[in-house]
């Protein structure tokens, strides 16, 4: 079984900075971690190539330093990972992100089941995943808590608010998934030494087959115009009247005051 891992290197949560000029993170000197829902991609992507034998390629897209992700997801246990890197990339959308992910995925040639967590903790859109499939024009399942391999078929769980919506589809399929499907496993110290020595594969636009138009902020319809601190909210005001009728009177005359009614 060939499975590919959709992974991100995400700035710290704790640690976010906006650059106020651009609206785009500061990532310079800020701590970046592998976003922790793919994480849980890879540690499913393992358990199937555990059970059902097969190999595990993890790609990301992003600047050299995403190599560190790709490394720890190698100590993991991956077998083979590809980062996607090239400035023509730089500035890129969940469209462009998706359709430069499909390329190289393309490009890898065979695979059965390409999992992605189900969304980055930086952006918080779950739209790369879909996304990479509609560009591949296969089957997606999202919001996946269980994932069951029988031949071709892929039998999974989706989460839902008030439940588990059971599916079944055919590969290849993309699955994205979310925390509660297993628990990821640590590095081994004997796989930490192996993924020091890998060398990572890098891809430039040059190596794709793709339309320069579509990459990067040059493919990215999508545009911050504006991020901010919304303003704190002041304390609201607590009526106390002798009866419910003489608060009821009060609250009214408060919202229309602020004219809210």
């Amino acid at each position: 079984m060939d499975i590919v891992v959709c992974v991100k290197q995400v700035p710290d949560t704790t640690e976010v900075k906006i650059d106020p000029a651009t609206n785009t993170l500061i990532r310079q000197g800020v701590p970046s971690i592998v976003n922790p829902f793919d994480k849980n991609a890879v540690e499913a992507a393992l358990q199937l190539k555990e059970k059902h034998g097969g190999k595990v390629t993890v790609i990301s897209m992003g600047p050299p330093q995403a190599k560190e992700a790709l490394k720890e997801c190698l100590a993991m246990g991956a077998d083979t990972a590809i980062l996607i890197s090239d400035r023509k990339f730089g500035g890129a959308d969940t469209l462009a992100t998706s359709y430069t992910l499909a390329a190289a995925i393309r490009k890898l040639g065979t695979y059965d089941i390409i999992f992605c967590g189900k969304q980055a903790i930086d952006g918080d859109t779950a739209q790369v995943g879909p996304e990479t499939a509609e560009h591949l024009g296969i089957a997606q399942a999202t919001y996946v808590a269980k994932i069951d391999v029988n031949g071709d078929t892929v039998r999974f769980e989706r989460e839902q608010e008030e439940g588990y919506e059971v599916l079944e589809a055919k590969m290849p399929l993309l699955v994205s998934v979310v925390k509660s499907i297993n628990e990821p496993r640590y590095p081994s110290i004997k796989g930490t030494m192996r993924a020091n020595r890998a060398e990572i594969t890098v891809w430039t636009a040059d190596d794709l087959v793709v339309e320069e138009q579509k990459l990067g902020l040059k493919g990215s319809p999508t545009q911050v115009r504006r991020i901010f601190t919304p303003a704190q909210r002041t304390q609201g005001v607590i009526i106390q009247k002798d009866t419910a009728r003489e608060c009821v009177a009060e609250l009214i005359q408060n919202l229309s005051e602020a004219k809210i009614v």
